[in-house]
């Protein structure tokens, strides 16, 4: 399996490259909501350039969370940075290893993404984006919605970063703040500030999913 890399956003691609020929034309279902999920430390545990699949670690109910969204109608898509493509202490096989297992891992799980969407590029030497698809700017979540058809006002940011949540209110979404960043308090200026807040993924569904209409009073 290989990875595409270009000069913007990475897509996970599962077919090789020397086997693909003319893009089909997509027709993505109109206005459809999605969730996007940052991986290291939302999804997974964060271990910094880790390229062992064996220790992708899943956090606590983030599976069963995927599968209730998935079945209220959310498309689900990972957004997530891996500087150390761009630092060279992950080789781009390696990357497409650990990508690949984490995606069967959850499909056997019942998950399915529709796209995993990748920044490269490593941060300007001041710790700010370098590109537009590094986080806080929202260049992947903008990427996937024209490429899919989602309709960017209907769908939910999940972070646990405040990078995140600035990125999922500059691309239009609403936005979950998973558990970390509460040192981070007094930065919360309109852009950084959640729209929800959950300790662990066992509340995110029920956050997100909107609750069914009350039947009007007798």
């Amino acid at each position: 399996m290989l990875m595409l890399f270009t000069s913007g956003p990475l897509r996970w691609r599962s077919t090789p490259v020397q086997d693909v020929g003319p893009l089909p034309v997509r027709t993505p279902a109109p206005d459809r909501p999605a969730v996007f999920i940052g991986q290291d430390g939302t999804l997974v545990d964060d271990l910094p350039y880790n390229t062992d699949p064996a220790l992708l670690r899943f956090k606590p109910d983030a599976v069963d969370a995927l599968k209730a969204l998935s079945a209220e109608g959310f498309a689900l898509l990972v957004v997530t940075h891996q500087s150390g493509l761009a630092r060279g202490y992950v080789t781009r096989s390696q990357f497409a290893r650990l990508q690949g297992a984490l995606e069967a891992r959850l499909r056997e799980a019942g998950v399915v993404l529709l796209d995993s969407l990748v920044c490269p590029h490593a941060p300007a030497p001041d710790g700010r984006p370098s590109c537009l698809c590094r986080k806080p700017a929202p260049g992947l979540l903008v990427r996937a919605a024209r490429r899919h058809g989602i309709d960017l006002v209907r769908s939910w940011m999940v972070g646990h970063t405040l990078d995140d949540i600035e990125a999922g209110h500059r691309a239009g979404c609403r936005t979950l703040l998973l558990g970390g960043d509460a040192a981070e308090s007094p930065r919360l200026t309109p852009l950084r500030h959640p729209d929800a807040r959950c300790d662990g993924w066992d509340a995110v569904a029920q956050r997100i999913t909107p609750m069914p209409a009350e039947p009007p009073a007798t």
